[in-house]
């Protein structure tokens, strides 16, 4: 028998793609019925900073691999605390980027 949960589907929470710098952002959030492995938490994000088809700031919380980040060509993790902070800290490391 299926749980309540295996019947929900995820809920896009936000959603954008636009000009910035000398490239674009990509932002996505997803809302979703059980965590993603091995993150704790509900959400679904991958987060984009593209200049000349290279990723040059990305966040994301991958199967297997949990909340982390992308600088250029260097993976860290990512200490997630909410959606709010986690759009911050992005933001941040774009504009640092662009300096």
């Amino acid at each position: 028998m299926y749980g309540l949960l295996d019947h929900m589907k995820a809920e896009l929470l936000y959603r954008t793609k636009e000009a910035y710098g000398q490239g674009f952002i990509e932002v996505v959030i997803w809302r979703v019925p059980a965590p993603v492995p091995p993150s704790g938490r509900p959400f679904k994000y991958r987060l984009v900073y593209v200049v000349d088809g290279q990723r040059v700031v990305g966040y994301d919380n991958e199967r297997g691999k949990g909340d982390h980040k992308h600088l250029r060509d260097r993976e860290a993790p990512y200490a997630w605390i909410s959606p709010k902070q986690l759009m911050a800290v992005f933001m941040t490391d774009v504009e640092d980027m662009n300096q």
